[in-house]
């Protein structure tokens, strides 16, 4: 087994950045292999945090919300990954079905769904987007800042069957995380491919899963590579039965705190590494940054005081905290203008795609950036991060964000096998795809289209 990477005066995380730039052509011919076994969402996006010592994924995003802060340079990359994607899903595809979250007041988010259209209308689909908010009952037009539109119309249900009126889409694109569970107009489809399937939604998935999945992914890959698993992998504990409000669950969160602090101090003595142990606590279904926070020492999870609960209990759409996952805190070096900055890395079907710094002027290095005041950068790709140049230093920014696609990559394979197991039984309606086979009469099918 190699050694892990320590810091060095010569770079931060240079002895895993060499091993992967020595070990390149061996990394990209195990993606290939596990992606000939696992079919790679459509689309995903992973926070990183990288403490110089160690770089790990922090957020597994199934749902991805910030194609907007991808520098635009990337978009024929995202447009040939795309492609490759719905080649995959559906050759015949000609009509996409995208359904947004019910952030219509959310300047930023909408034009991630602008530039999430066009990226798929230069796949050559026709793409229109369907709204699941029940004030939407006629086409309405929602102005962009840069003085385009998006059109949000209302979903229309024909038997198993979901389009809009005069549109019947071959596959149906959610940018909906589901947190609040499946609507009816969901539920039941058939003949139509679903991505990501209905059970990727936050209503089901759950953080601790997806961390013992890539935990398993990291073990056979450091096995391959011979690098140390903790480089690049959080440790990790769950506890259930949790009610802030109630104070329910403290002596679990206080225990497991307790005993992951423990094991992080014991690999820091051996490393020589002198930053303080944390632990992030954050709900175990969720995201937006919501239900998180940092803890030094067991004792600051007893006893939180009201707004500490209060801001612990619920998640996103008001849903309360019943499960959370404790993992194991990892600090960020970087910074940009001296404000504390951490990697977020965009892939489409298996490819890294592009990506961007979540920047925030009022967080420390050990705090949460996913959180108001955060700004976004983006990165600086000259060449995709995919491909490393082995005549730069390790460190030089095309290898460090060759290391970055490896890392994410490695929790991209890990969303594909825990989606696999997460599967309904084989022949569940999310993973169809058709281009047609409903009637002629059919008030979805587009006028003088044949079925």
């Amino acid at each position: 087994m190699g050694s892990c990477v320590t810091p060095a005066i010569s770079g931060p995380l240079l002895e895993l950045e060499r091993q992967f730039l020595d070990q390149s052509t061996v990394i990209e011919r195990w993606f290939r292999e596990q992606w000939h076994e696992h079919v790679p969402p459509f689309y995903g996006s992973v926070d990183l945090r990288n403490a110089g010592f160690k770089l790990t994924p922090v957020d597994m995003n199934l749902f991805p919300g910030g194609f907007n802060n991808l520098d635009s340079v990337f978009l024929p990359l995202c447009v040939q990954a795309a492609q490759a994607a719905v080649e995959r899903m559906c050759a015949c595809a000609r009509r996409l079905l995208l359904i947004p979250e019910s952030h219509t007041r959310n300047q930023f988010y909408l034009k991630n769904i602008e530039r999430l259209t066009d990226i798929l209308h230069l796949t050559g689909l026709e793409v229109r987007l369907g709204s699941l908010l029940p004030e939407i009952t006629a086409p309405t037009s929602l102005m962009l800042p840069n003085g385009g539109s998006l059109m949000l119309e209302p979903l229309v249900r024909e038997g198993n069957r979901l389009g809009l009126v005069g549109f019947d889409p071959c596959a149906i694109l959610l940018n909906n995380d589901l947190s609040g569970g499946v609507p009816a107009i969901l539920q039941g489809l058939n003949g139509q491919c679903l991505i990501p399937p209905l059970h990727a939604g936050w209503h089901v998935r759950r953080k601790s899963r997806h961390a013992a999945v890539y935990e398993r992914v990291v073990h056979v890959f450091s096995e391959e590579i011979g690098i140390d698993p903790w480089c690049i992998s959080p440790a990790f504990r769950v506890c259930g039965g949790i009610n802030f409000h109630e104070r329910a669950g403290e002596e679990c969160l206080s225990d497991q705190v307790d005993a992951l602090l423990v094991g992080i101090r014991r690999k820091y003595r051996e490393l020589g590494i002198e930053d303080e142990p944390f632990v992030v606590v954050k709900a175990d279904a969720g995201t937006y940054g919501m239900g998180v926070m940092m803890v030094k020492d067991a004792s600051e999870i007893v006893g939180l005081n009201r707004r500490q609960r209060n801001r612990m209990a619920v998640v996103k759409e008001g849903l309360p905290v019943g499960e959370v996952i404790l993992q194991e805190g990892v600090r960020t070096f970087e910074t940009i203008d001296s404000a504390v900055a951490e990697p977020v890395v965009y892939m489409m079907n298996h490819y890294v795609v592009g990506g961007f710094y979540r920047v925030h002027t009022a967080r420390g290095s050990d705090e949460n950036l996913n959180a108001p005041g955060m700004e976004f950068r983006p990165l600086a790709f000259d060449t995709p991060g995919t491909i490393p140049d082995s005549q730069q230093e390790p460190d030089a920014m095309p290898n460090r964000l060759y290391t970055y696609g490896v890392v994410a990559r490695l929790a991209l394979l890990a969303a594909s096998i825990e989606i696999e197991e997460m599967s309904p039984a084989p022949g569940d309606a999310d993973s169809d795809c058709g281009c047609g086979g409903v009637s002629p009469e059919s008030r979805l099918r587009p006028e003088g289209d044949q079925p």
